[in-house]
């Protein structure tokens, strides 16, 4: 690529948006992770950023792109949250056909990479975080949620303007250059309206993700300037003393912005990590996308290629409740003000909550190898990806309904509200189906199937006098009296219980 080319952008499908990137230079593939608002083809007009893309771009695959809402990705759409944000990332990978990348995240880039990578453990070769966070800095020292809300309306005024604070705080080396200030301050105003920088900075200031880092496999190196005014350097340790293994690389510099101060050192630092032996496993192709089958009929139970997820795998109770209410859902959006009250119903903290649910989603993501379809407002199960049984159960085949419904749904969480409806129609399901099919075993003579099948409609609806009736006839004709007595003693005490009369053994033979 010549020194004064733009590279081509390009646009990744996601869901409700197309997303702007940029694919350029030759090696290991380094997806950028944006921080909270750039433009990917605007940035190449200052020789600062573009000598820092060219010198990455020398040892790898570049592939840089904009956040849905912001830069040259479509802004139609809200700014997306955290869990949306892992879709886009998982959608640029896709449109640029690679399987698996490093990430390379700046600043607010920080907690959408390191979600994707406990998420998708599979598609991350490595996790570089730079002047990155796991949560808001304003938090650092204990500054209240309501004040740190109440300054984002003054920086958003100050955004795009003479006044803009950016480059004073954000890259203060180059904050004497006037004409650095004025092309950022033209930056800023195509990087993101105010609308949608509001949105975002009142989105980040809830962002949490450290209660993933422990999950997280990946080799990771975590860069960051001992004097960073915007993000201190506090939170890249904790970065790196929360990631296992990870690699602390504290540098000289005050700059926020990487491409500002001297880039050489860290770069230098990520080619190393690259391109060096720094994997703890080999190499190899992601695989097909697994086959998952979850069971809630008699059991729950998640099944990936044929093996059981162990229940170790989840992490909490909490993230096995949420596929639970999303598979009883049956792939219509729930909402995340529901899915909170189920999860935290005594957590009076509602502002702590979106990050706590992102935890969880990302929990049942990488147990599904993804199967979540999640935006701002619901969350939905994806059922083109994940087979259920209660799917299979509310098909218009009998003998599917018969063969899916092994017992009552989710029988461990039978007291729980949000069960009850879905509970009734599964076994109403059932029984309707159940009945028919008696009815074509009484036809065919076939006494056995009919006795096998009463008794299970029986456990399903104890109190059903046809089906009693059904299983008495049944064992009395297939040679059974012994039996079929037994079987008109049970139903003698229901029909007690319901002020019926039972016929004797001889009306029935």
């Amino acid at each position: 690529m010549r020194g004064d080319e733009v590279p081509e952008v390009r646009f990744a499908a996601a869901r409700g948006a197309r997303i702007a990137y940029q694919d350029f230079g030759a090696g290991p593939p380094v997806v950028v992770v944006p921080p909270f608002a750039q433009d990917i083809e605007l940035a190449w007009e200052r020789h600062e950023i573009r000598s820092m893309l060219h010198r990455m771009s020398a040892f790898c695959r570049l592939i840089p792109f904009d956040k849905r809402g912001t830069g040259s990705s479509d802004r139609r759409s809200l700014v997306p949250g955290l869990d949306e944000r892992v879709d886009d990332l998982g959608a640029v990978l896709d449109a640029a056909g690679i399987d698996r990348a490093h990430l390379y995240a700046q600043s607010e880039g920080g907690p959408m990479a390191i979600l994707f990578a406990a998420t998708y453990p599979d598609r991350v070769d490595s996790l570089i975080l730079h002047g990155a966070w796991a949560r808001y800095p304003g938090t650092l020292h204990g500054v209240d949620r309501d004040e740190l809300l109440a300054g984002v309306d003054g920086f958003v005024a100050r955004w795009g303007t003479p006044d803009s604070p950016i480059a004073d705080g954000f890259a203060p080396s180059l904050s004497g250059d006037a004409s650095f200030r004025t092309w950022h301050q033209r930056y800023e105003r195509r990087a993101a309206t105010s609308d949608a920088l509001a949105d975002l900075l009142r989105l980040m200031v809830d962002f949490d993700v450290r209660d993933v880092l422990d999950r997280i496999t990946a080799p990771t190196l975590v860069l960051h300037r001992a004097g960073d005014q915007i993000v201190p350097i506090e939170l890249g340790r904790e970065l790196a003393a929360g990631i296992p293994g990870a690699r602390l690389v504290e540098q000289e510099g005050v700059d926020h912005f990487a491409y500002a101060g001297d880039i050489e050192p860290w770069v230098a630092e990520l080619e190393r990590f690259v391109t060096g032996e720094v994997r703890t496993r080999p190499v190899d192709a992601r695989p097909a996308r697994p086959t998952v089958v979850v069971r809630t009929l008699g059991r729950f139970a998640v099944e990936v290629d044929g093996e059981e997820v162990p229940t170790s795998a989840w992490g909490s109770r909490r993230a096995r409740t949420l596929l639970k209410r999303l598979v009883v859902a049956r792939g219509w959006p729930v909402t995340r003000d529901e899915l909170t009250e189920l999860l935290w119903p005594d957590d009076t903290e509602v502002h702590r909550l979106g990050a706590r649910l992102s935890v969880q989603l990302s929990a049942v993501r990488r147990v599904l190898g993804g199967g979540v379809v999640a935006d701002r407002e619901t969350v939905r199960l994806d059922l083109s990806t994940v087979t259920t049984d209660l799917e299979q159960l509310h098909g218009h085949d009998d003998g599917a309904v018969l063969d899916a419904y092994a017992g009552e749904l989710l029988p461990e969480d039978r007291y729980d509200d949000w069960t009850q409806g879905p509970r009734d129609l599964a076994r109403a399901r059932f029984t309707e189906a159940a009945r028919r099919r008696l009815s074509e075993l009484d036809r065919a003579g076939d006494h056995l199937g009919a006795v096998e099948l009463a008794r299970r409609f029986l456990e399903a609806a104890p109190l059903d006098d046809d089906a009693h009736r059904t299983l008495v006839t049944a064992l009395l004709r297939s040679e059974r009296p012994d039996d079929a007595r037994r079987a008109l003693e049970r139903w003698n005490e229901v029909a007690v219980e319901l002020g019926m009369d039972v016929p004797d053994i001889d009306e029935l033979a």
